[in-house]
Protein backbone atom coordinates (compact mmCIF):
# COMPACT_ATOMS: atom_id res chain seq x y z
CA UNK A 1 0.00 0.00 0.00
CA UNK A 2 1.37 3.49 -0.99
CA UNK A 3 -0.18 5.45 1.90
CA UNK A 4 1.48 3.37 4.64
CA UNK A 5 4.83 3.68 5.98
CA UNK A 6 6.83 1.02 8.43
CA UNK A 7 7.74 2.40 11.47
CA UNK A 8 8.66 -0.73 13.63
CA UNK A 9 8.46 -4.31 13.77
CA UNK A 10 6.69 -6.22 16.67
CA UNK A 11 9.27 -8.96 18.26
CA UNK A 12 7.07 -10.39 20.86
CA UNK A 13 5.12 -10.13 23.80
CA UNK A 14 5.83 -8.26 27.01
CA UNK A 15 4.66 -9.53 30.24
CA UNK A 16 0.85 -11.04 30.54
CA UNK A 17 -1.53 -8.23 29.40
CA UNK A 18 -0.80 -8.14 25.61
CA UNK A 19 1.67 -5.48 25.48
CA UNK A 20 3.98 -6.02 22.55
CA UNK A 21 7.52 -5.18 22.17
CA UNK A 22 8.60 -3.53 19.30
CA UNK A 23 12.05 -2.94 17.52
CA UNK A 24 11.39 0.96 16.35
CA UNK A 25 12.60 1.17 12.32
CA UNK A 26 12.02 4.84 12.59
CA UNK A 27 15.21 7.47 13.42
CA UNK A 28 12.73 8.98 16.52
CA UNK A 29 11.72 5.83 18.96
CA UNK A 30 10.13 8.86 20.62
CA UNK A 31 7.01 8.88 17.83
CA UNK A 32 5.65 5.77 19.41
CA UNK A 33 4.53 7.98 22.53
CA UNK A 34 1.86 9.97 20.18
CA UNK A 35 0.93 7.05 18.31
CA UNK A 36 -2.54 6.53 18.30
CA UNK A 37 -4.29 4.68 14.95
CA UNK A 38 -2.02 2.49 12.74
CA UNK A 39 -1.82 -0.63 11.48
CA UNK A 40 -0.57 -3.82 11.82
CA UNK A 41 0.47 -5.71 8.54
CA UNK A 42 3.30 -7.56 6.83
CA UNK A 43 6.57 -6.88 5.25
CA UNK A 44 4.96 -6.02 2.35
CA UNK A 45 1.87 -4.21 3.42
CA UNK A 46 0.17 -7.44 3.35
CA UNK A 47 -2.81 -7.82 5.45
CA UNK A 48 -3.42 -4.69 7.02
CA UNK A 49 -5.19 -4.73 10.18
CA UNK A 50 -6.05 -1.06 11.80
CA UNK A 51 -5.46 -1.10 15.33
CA UNK A 52 -5.88 2.04 18.06
CA UNK A 53 -2.77 2.54 20.68
CA UNK A 54 -3.97 3.23 23.95
CA UNK A 55 -0.30 3.51 25.73
CA UNK A 56 3.43 3.77 24.75
CA UNK A 57 6.48 3.80 26.34
CA UNK A 58 10.51 3.51 25.64
CA UNK A 59 12.45 0.37 27.32
CA UNK A 60 16.02 -0.49 26.54
CA UNK A 61 16.02 0.76 22.77
CA UNK A 62 12.66 -0.76 22.19
CA UNK A 63 9.12 0.29 22.56
CA UNK A 64 6.20 -1.03 24.62
CA UNK A 65 3.15 -0.58 22.67
CA UNK A 66 -0.65 -1.42 24.54
CA UNK A 67 -3.71 -1.69 21.86
CA UNK A 68 -7.09 -1.62 22.33
CA UNK A 69 -8.29 -4.99 22.43
CA UNK A 70 -4.83 -6.88 22.49
CA UNK A 71 -5.81 -8.39 26.43
CA UNK A 72 -3.49 -10.84 26.98
CA UNK A 73 0.07 -12.63 26.32
CA UNK A 74 -1.26 -15.45 23.41
CA UNK A 75 -3.10 -12.29 21.46
CA UNK A 76 0.17 -10.22 21.76
CA UNK A 77 2.47 -13.36 20.55
CA UNK A 78 0.18 -13.54 17.47
CA UNK A 79 1.59 -10.54 16.36
CA UNK A 80 5.12 -11.70 16.58
CA UNK A 81 7.02 -10.80 13.45
CA UNK A 82 4.76 -8.40 12.29
CA UNK A 83 5.05 -4.80 11.71
CA UNK A 84 3.41 -1.33 12.82
CA UNK A 85 2.69 1.10 9.80
CA UNK A 86 1.21 4.36 9.76
CA UNK A 87 -0.54 6.53 7.17
CA UNK A 88 1.65 8.43 5.65
CA UNK A 89 -0.31 11.82 5.73
CA UNK A 90 0.70 10.90 10.12
CA UNK A 91 4.31 10.22 9.25
CA UNK A 92 6.75 12.36 11.46
CA UNK A 93 7.82 15.49 8.89
CA UNK A 94 11.23 14.83 7.33
CA UNK A 95 14.19 17.43 7.38
CA UNK A 96 15.67 17.86 4.43
CA UNK A 97 17.91 15.63 2.29
CA UNK A 98 16.00 12.94 4.66
CA UNK A 99 14.03 10.34 2.66
CA UNK A 100 11.62 7.68 3.75
CA UNK A 101 13.59 3.90 3.58
CA UNK A 102 10.39 2.64 1.91
CA UNK A 103 10.65 5.45 -1.13
CA UNK A 104 14.00 4.60 -1.68
CA UNK A 105 13.43 1.09 -2.54
CA UNK A 106 13.06 0.45 -6.71
CA UNK A 107 14.84 3.63 -7.40
CA UNK A 108 17.38 3.08 -10.09
CA UNK A 109 21.20 4.58 -9.29
CA UNK A 110 23.16 5.80 -11.38
CA UNK A 111 27.07 6.03 -11.02
CA UNK A 112 28.52 9.17 -13.26
CA UNK A 113 31.01 6.82 -15.10
CA UNK A 114 29.22 3.25 -14.59
CA UNK A 115 25.91 4.23 -15.50
CA UNK A 116 22.83 2.01 -14.44
CA UNK A 117 24.43 0.00 -11.32
CA UNK A 118 20.67 -0.91 -10.39
CA UNK A 119 18.07 -0.74 -8.14
CA UNK A 120 17.87 -0.13 -4.44
CA UNK A 121 16.29 -3.52 -2.93
CA UNK A 122 16.87 -1.76 0.64
CA UNK A 123 18.62 0.82 2.69
CA UNK A 124 19.37 -0.16 6.79
CA UNK A 125 21.52 1.46 9.45
CA UNK A 126 25.15 0.52 9.42
CA UNK A 127 26.21 2.60 12.58
CA UNK A 128 26.30 6.51 12.00
CA UNK A 129 24.79 6.05 7.87
CA UNK A 130 22.80 4.29 6.23
CA UNK A 131 24.03 1.58 3.80
CA UNK A 132 21.84 1.28 -0.05
CA UNK A 133 21.40 -2.58 -1.08
CA UNK A 134 21.72 -2.68 -5.17
CA UNK A 135 20.21 -5.17 -7.01
CA UNK A 136 22.51 -5.92 -10.09
CA UNK A 137 21.33 -8.17 -13.01
CA UNK A 138 23.87 -11.69 -13.13
CA UNK A 139 26.08 -9.78 -10.23
CA UNK A 140 26.69 -9.50 -6.46
CA UNK A 141 24.70 -7.02 -5.00
CA UNK A 142 26.35 -3.95 -4.28
CA UNK A 143 25.96 -2.04 -0.58
CA UNK A 144 26.87 1.70 -1.41
CA UNK A 145 26.60 4.20 1.83
CA UNK A 146 24.40 6.33 1.57
CA UNK A 147 25.69 9.50 2.10
CA UNK A 148 26.17 13.08 0.23
CA UNK A 149 29.48 12.78 -0.95
CA UNK A 150 28.71 9.70 -2.83
CA UNK A 151 24.97 9.91 -3.68
CA UNK A 152 24.43 13.66 -4.63
CA UNK A 153 21.49 13.61 -6.02
CA UNK A 154 18.22 12.10 -5.23
CA UNK A 155 15.03 12.12 -7.02
CA UNK A 156 12.17 10.25 -5.77
CA UNK A 157 9.69 11.17 -8.38
CA UNK A 158 12.07 10.27 -11.41
CA UNK A 159 13.15 7.27 -9.87
CA UNK A 160 16.67 7.76 -9.22
CA UNK A 161 19.89 8.56 -7.37
CA UNK A 162 22.78 10.01 -9.14
CA UNK A 163 26.17 8.72 -7.13
CA UNK A 164 29.68 8.87 -7.42
CA UNK A 165 31.14 5.82 -6.32
CA UNK A 166 34.16 5.62 -3.64
CA UNK A 167 37.17 4.55 -5.27
CA UNK A 168 37.78 0.25 -5.70
CA UNK A 169 34.14 -0.39 -4.30
CA UNK A 170 32.51 -1.20 -7.92
CA UNK A 171 35.83 -3.60 -8.49
CA UNK A 172 35.25 -5.15 -4.74
CA UNK A 173 32.20 -6.72 -5.93
CA UNK A 174 32.74 -7.13 -9.76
Amino acid sequence: MDNLIIIGKITGAHGVRGELKIFPLTDDPRRFLKLKECFICGQNFEKPEALMCSSARLDRGNVLVKFEGVLDRDKAELMRGRFIAVERANAVKLKKDSYFITDLKGLKVIDDDRGDLGVVIDCFATGPQYTLEIKRDKKKNLMLPFVKVYCYEVDIEAGFIKCRLPEGLYELYD
